[in-house]
Formats: C-alpha cells, structure tokens, sequence
C-alpha cells in the first residue's frame, strides 16, 4: 500500500499521466459518486442528481483525454521511430554506394551545408548574445530626480537634529 502512495507522488512530478494517478483518480470520482448517490437517498434532493452528472461527465472526460493522450504518444513513438530507420538506411545507401566520386561529392556537399548553417546560426546566437550583454536594458548609474510630492523646506537635516538635541536639554 505505501508503494501506491510513493508511486502516487513520484508520478505527480512525471508528466503525462501515469498509471498510478489514472487509479487514484478512477478511485477518487468512484468514492464521490457513492457520496453522491447516498445523499440523494438521504435527501430525496434534485441537486445531487445534477451534481452527480456533472461528476461522471468529468470522470468519463478525464479518462477521454488520457486515453486519447496515450493514443498521440503511441503516434509521435512510431513517427519517430520511421524516421529513425529512414536515415539509417539512407546512411546504409550513402555508405555503401557504387563508390563512384559524384555520389561522396553530394554527401559531402550536404554535410558542409548542414555545418555551414549551424555555425553561423550559433555564431549569430553568440553574437546576439554578446550584444545583448554590452548593451543592457536598463542603464545603470544614472542618478534620476523623483517627483517631489510636497516642497523641500530649505532647513537641513542637521539644523533639525540641532533643534532636537536643544530642545531634550
């Protein structure tokens, strides 16, 4: 029983939902549906009626929408894994070719495009990056004036303190 509860927090911080958490749910609205059904009974009141459909048309959308989740990371699983065993095999294509020059050319050709893109995106990223650093936001050090909500008397604040340490003698 304690390994339910352990698997009931662990599979709060796990996205998506678990098995564990489909059960406790499952449980939970059951529980509220007896609640429910014994107030009606005890009540002869309409309004656990309504409550009540409105309980189990929760319940059945929560379990929709995780088995229609389930269904869309099956989906994603299997995309993935088709593309996976399509660039294996044309890597496998590109390997093991006729050996001819104009077949390494192209591979090549790709391969240094793919670089090509990649570093100059990061080099713009780090540009960006840098820039942003040299130049922030807000500047800093810059003494503004605030608004002054009533006139500054033209007293300092030590002629106050003077004024009070003559008047405690």
């Amino acid at each position: 029983m304690s390994s339910f509860f352990v698997e009931l927090w662990e599979g709060i911080f796990t996205p998506g939902p678990t098995p564990t958490i489909l059960k406790a749910t499952n449980a939970t609205f059951a529980a509220l549906q007896v609640v429910l059904l014994s107030l009606l009974f005890a009540t002869y009141s309409v309004h656990f009626v309504v409550l009540s459909v409105l309980c189990g048309g929760l319940w059945w959308s929560i379990n929709w929408f995780a088995r229609e989740l389930k269904v869309a990371q099956a989906a994603e699983a299997e995309r993935q894994r088709k593309e996976e065993e399509k660039k294996k095999q044309q890597q496998r294509l590109q390997g093991g070719g006729d050996g001819s020059g104009s077949s390494d050319t192209e591979v090549e050709g790709k391969v240094a495009r793919r670089t090509t893109r990649s570093s100059s995106s990061k080099k713009s990223g780090g540009a960006a990056a840098v820039k942003a650093d040299a130049e922030p936001l807000e500047k800093k050090g810059e003494v503004k004036q605030r608004a002054v909500l009533e006139p500054q008397s033209s007293a300092s604040t030590e002629d106050e303190w003077e004024r009070v340490s003559e008047s405690e003698r």
